[in-house]
């Protein structure tokens, strides 16, 4: 059964602006029944489109209230703490799987079939807590779980470079480094070599992706992007690809392609590549072939100070 809880928002002298989701987290934990309201979960919420802002839709955890507002949730308490449960692989971070490591970071090579984040159940393994676990490990002194700040985040079947950080004071400017594009972003991307259309593509080819993105699937269902005009709250986003080689796998004929991105949207790289009309091995959800996973690859996360780089194991 779904609730509608109504929360006032009214700002005084202490407190004269706040986060959505941090305003969620003091005002929603008292009102439901059962299972654990995390951070990721609110998050999630506010994602998912159940939040409003004075009868307005608010999609943005990092949304201000500023003035006299009022905010509703419509909450089900079954569908929320209910998640089907994927294949998840086992895995802890070893010394090999550290890339790149300093007082303040430390990047690590992600397996495929692997979560970054808790999700809503609360219950699975994750990157982040596999991260705690391995530098706990690591200094006996320590009687509390290390600090790990999440910055940015891989899909479940995409592997490779992920940056996390080991001090909250680097936090501010490894964000404002990714929300500037400072960060060079470099994945390796196996899709299809011929399109639909009869087009081939060879080595050597490049060619690039420029269109506005947003959500076209409904709410209930699960999240699916694509064409949206800017006219609708369609996000800019730009890709540039290079195909570097013929690659046959799991039996299929495909082609190795450098995705270089401008962006960074939800998909961006399947839905570019899906429009270009050569869609990503795996990726049934944009027109892909079936294969035993999406082959995506994080490859390089470059910026002034670093260059950390992967090569994925299907190219090995």
């Amino acid at each position: 059964m779904t609730e509608n809880f109504v929360f006032d928002f009214i700002p005084d002298s202490k407190i004269k602006e706040i986060r959505i989701d941090e305003f969620l987290r003091e005002k929603l934990p008292g009102k439901i029944k059962e299972g654990e309201l995390s951070n990721s979960k609110i998050r999630r919420l506010i994602i998912s489109g159940a939040v409003y802002v004075n009868n307005r839709s608010c999609t943005r955890p990092a949304f201000e209230l500023r003035c006299k507002s009022k905010v509703s949730v419509q909450f089900d308490e079954q569908k929320f703490f209910y998640e089907k449960q994927p294949d998840d692989i086992k895995f802890e971070v070893s010394d090999s799987d550290v890339l790149f490591e300093n007082d303040s970071l430390i990047f690590i090579n992600k397996p495929a079939f692997f979560p970054v984040e808790q999700t809503i159940t609360g219950n699975r393994d994750n990157l982040h807590d596999a991260v705690v676990r391995y530098l706990w490990k690591r200094d006996e002194k320590l009687r509390n779980p290390p600090y790990v700040g999440i910055m940015h985040r891989l899909d479940r079947e995409t592997s490779g470079v992920i940056l996390f950080t080991k001090k909250r004071d680097a936090n501010k400017e490894i964000s404002e480094m990714f929300q500037s594009h400072d960060f060079i972003k470099e994945y390796v991307a196996l899709c299809v070599c011929k399109s639909k259309n009869g087009k081939v593509l060879k080595a050597g080819d490049s060619f690039t992706v420029e269109k506005f993105m947003g959500r076209v699937s409904g709410k209930s269902q699960a999240g699916k992007w694509g064409l949206v005009p800017e006219s609708r709250g369609g996000q800019y986003s730009k890709t540039d690809f290079l195909v570097m080689e013929k690659v046959v796998v799991e039996g299929i004929e495909c082609v190795a392609v450098k995705c270089s991105l401008y962006t960074g949207r939800t998909h961006q790289i399947r839905v570019h590549l899906s429009e270009a009309g050569f869609p990503l091995i795996g990726d049934e959800l944009y027109g892909g072939p079936k294969a035993k996973r999406i082959y995506l690859h994080s490859a390089k996360l470059q910026c002034e100070k670093w260059m950390v780089e992967s090569v994925p194991d299907f190219l090995k």
